[in-house]
């Protein structure tokens, strides 16, 4: 597989999983890869994933989140879905396009619950997670 020059992350609601892989790429790919992300829906922010990607230097508190719709843009490299609704939708749309779409099976953190050191560590494995797999796919 090439390195992908544009990407699109989509989750269910554009509120946690996909803004922070589009904010992960822009953190580890400054300037090399152009990256949006969107979802099925649209969501309200979410605080959590702002203090974990904070956590890293990653400011996203610009981010709101917006479906695929309201992005109106295409012409991506690569697709990169992170929920089951996103990877069908996703699939619809494109298969009259030429463009690669990959299913990143990928954990909602809010269904986590406990203290909330507990909630923040689950935002965090999200996190961590995609950023491995976003490693392991620039390669």
């Amino acid at each position: 597989m090439s390195r992908p020059s544009s990407i699109l992350f989509i989750c269910r609601m554009n509120a946690v999983r996909s803004p922070m892989a589009e904010g992960l790429i822009k953190l580890l790919y400054p300037k090399q890869v152009y990256t949006r992300s969107c979802g099925v829906f649209a969501g309200e922010r979410d605080p959590f994933v702002d203090s974990v990607m904070d956590e890293l230097g990653m400011d996203l508190s610009g981010h709101h989140p917006k479906t695929f719709e309201d992005l109106a843009e295409d012409g991506f490299d690569l697709i990169v879905t992170l929920a089951p609704e996103a990877h069908h939708m996703a699939l619809e749309l494109t298969r009259t396009q030429h463009v690669d779409v990959e299913y990143w099976p990928t954990i909602d953190p809010t269904v986590a619950t406990g203290s909330r050191a507990q909630i923040m560590d689950a935002y965090r494995a999200v996190r961590d997670t995609l950023k491995r797999k976003i490693e392991q796919r620039m390669q």
